[in-house]
């Protein structure tokens, strides 16, 4: 700037003795610092550059969206993180998304989802992460009806969600470096973890005890290794949207509640399960009504449902579990027909292929929105619901793995919201006139 390469001529003009002073201290000074100003100026550089790029971006995205409100987020001290945490940017970036013409190849929204996340900033590829679930929900939901509908001839472009989702794909094949996600399961033989001898003390045991080998802990594969991809072929896009989810889950604790909320919807209408076998290992007290609009039919009073079941004396109790494991039969002969009012009005997607290698990460997810103690309850309901309808479509594609998983993760929910009904009966009961908390007791001061 002219300003500053003019004010140390100016200061020469004051007195000759400031000038001299500060000709042989500059030396001094830059020798007593050293190295040490070096790392603090780079590091401003670092933050400056940071601040800049993430106020190109927000700039960006008002253009490509025409919302000039957006461009008033770049002002704030930390404008990656008031993006990802701003409700009208992301409601502004959901309905382009869900445009019936966005997703193409030349869709600006896709480019800038791309740029974004191929950026160094964290917080930048933060945002791009917060809308993997609506990109991979209405990519899949949009892949499978165009090859069901008429217009499988001529399929819609889907360029745009398919580019950001292998940018996903290449940056974990990049950090895996080809080799698989191994997880390791202690030896379950033993009574305990701390029963595993140590390797030190197996010279101190006889040589009888000290022959047997040690325990060896399985070793099951979480995840084979990934091969790289230039496009999405139709026998790798569960895998690829399975790998961009899991990078969504790896950070999903940044991610905003909404993002997970929309997650949760599309993978009930993923399942497409609205029968009354969501409900089946619901107890009769459970409150369904915070998890479904409409208050569905329990599975044994659903006129569809034919199970043989002789129940007396003894035995009751053994014809009880026969029933929660039977076979519900509908009009077609293999599957329950048993939808709720209005099921499907508010789907956000379609029902598409669930493969073991999809059902994976989206469990994961399932499970922190159900689990996680800082989730609001909208997300919880949400996640509750996704979660349901997953475990009737795995009973009905009859999958054993997700049938497991599906159903453990609603036994928790169960039992947490069955601890979490003590706490809020006390304060419902209680009367007016009762004081909510014990009175302090009370100290007597007695003179001597």
């Amino acid at each position: 700037m002219p300003t500053a390469a003019g004010s140390p001529s100016s200061s020469t003009t004051v007195t000759t003795t400031s000038t001299a002073v500060d000709v042989t201290e500059k030396p001094v000074s830059n020798r007593n610092e050293g190295g040490g100003g070096a790392p603090a100026a780079s590091a401003t550089q670092s933050w400056w550059e940071s601040i800049s790029r993430a106020r190109s971006r927000i700039l960006s995205l008002a253009s490509v969206l025409s919302s000039p409100d957006l461009a008033s987020l770049a002002d704030s001290d930390r404008p990656a993180r008031s993006l990802l945490d701003s409700p009208v940017a992301y409601a502004a970036l959901s309905a382009a998304l869900s445009a019936p013409s966005s997703g193409s190849g030349d869709d600006p929204l896709c480019h800038w989802l791309y740029d974004t996340f191929q950026s160094s900033d964290p917080d930048l590829r933060l945002v791009a992460l917060s809308f993997i679930p609506l990109l991979a929900g209405h990519y899949l939901s949009r892949v499978v009806s165009s090859s069901s509908s008429s217009s499988a001839a001529n399929p819609p472009s889907l360029a745009g969600f398919e580019a950001v989702l292998l940018a996903l794909y290449a940056a974990e094949v990049k950090a895996r470096a080809g080799k698989p996600v191994l997880v390791s399961v202690p030896d379950l033989s033993l009574p305990s973890l701390y029963h595993t001898p140590r390797p030190s003390a197996a010279s101190r045991q006889p040589p009888s005890a000290a022959a047997a080998p040690p325990p060896r802990p399985s070793v099951g594969i979480l995840s084979p290794p990934l091969e790289p991809q230039i496009a999405v072929k139709s026998t790798k896009r569960a895998c690829i949207v399975a790998v961009a989810l899991d990078s969504y889950y790896n950070k999903i604790s940044f991610m905003p509640s909404r993002s997970k909320i929309d997650l949760c919807e599309f993978v009930a209408a993923w399942a497409g399960q609205d029968c009354p076998c969501r409900f089946e290992l619901d107890d009769d007290d459970l409150n369904r009504s915070s998890l479904c609009s409409s208050s569905p039919s329990s599975s044994s009073s659903s006129p569809q449902v034919r199970i043989i079941f002789e129940g007396n004396g003894g035995i009751g109790g053994a014809a009880e579990e026969m029933r929660k494991l039977a076979i519900r039969e509908g009009p077609n002969g293999n599957h329950c027909d048993g939808e709720d009012e209005g099921g499907g009005a508010s789907r956000r997607g379609s029902r598409v292929p669930l493969p073991w290698e999809l059902l994976q990460p989206v469990l994961r997810i399932l499970g922190h929105c159900l689990l996680a103690p800082l989730n609001p309850l909208e997300v919880r309901d949400s996640a509750s619901m996704a979660v349901r309808c997953v475990y009737a479509r795995a009973s009905h594609d009859l999958l054993p793995q997700a049938i497991l998983a599906s159903r453990s993760l609603v036994q928790l929910d169960k039992s947490a919201r069955k601890a979490a009904k003590p706490e809020i009966a006390p304060s419902n009961s209680s009367k007016p006139n009762t004081p909510s908390k014990p009175k302090k007791p009370e100290v007597l001061l007695v003179s001597k």
